[in-house]
């Protein structure tokens, strides 16, 4: 499968839907905004409140240097720009990318082995010509990424060290 592996939501189930362009992947109820259920460990989850993933952040080195990095990738404007965290917003209105710098950072290797230090997440961002798209992020800092695991998908390393996927949408 190419991307993030995706699910179709469900009205009224429990279901994993992914976000596709920045990776993170969460269990949500589909259907009401609030209800009564039972978890998978057979646990009573009583009403919950409404909630939205608005970012994902990825800490590095220098926040500020990261940003850049991604602004260059995606094109998405600065919301909020700090001496330690920078906000870029998505032009859809979605969850926004934000980077806080963390003194004691340790670069994940991809892939990781036993002992490495491993990604905490990866981003998929879907494109519609592979080899255009990895020209414009190898152009904005990305490096492409030794070992790539699946034919149809490209893995680029950002300036930390973070792993993203290019991938085509069939």
């Amino acid at each position: 499968m190419s991307g993030c592996g995706r699910l179709l939501p469900l009205e009224g189930q429990w279901t994993t839907t992914a976000w596709c362009l920045l990776g993170a992947c969460d269990a949500v109820w589909v259907g009401n905004n609030a209800r009564e259920n039972t978890d998978s460990l057979g646990g009573n989850v009583t009403t919950r409140p409404p909630m939205f993933v608005s970012g994902i952040v990825l800490d590095s080195p220098d926040a500020r240097e990261l940003a850049a990095f991604y602004q260059r990738l995606l094109g998405w404007r600065m919301e909020q720009d700090e001496p330690d965290w920078v906000k870029l917003a998505a032009p859809s209105g979605g969850a926004g990318l934000s980077f806080q710098t963390e003194s004691a950072y340790v670069r994940p290797t991809w892939p990781a082995g036993p002992g490495d230090q491993q990604m905490m997440l990866h981003l998929d961002i879907e494109v519609d010509d592979l080899e255009s798209a990895g020209a414009h992020a190898v152009a904005a800092g990305a490096t492409l990424a030794d070992f790539q695991p699946q034919e149809d998908v490209r893995v680029y390393l950002d300036p930390a060290g973070h792993p993203f996927c290019l991938f085509v949408n069939d």
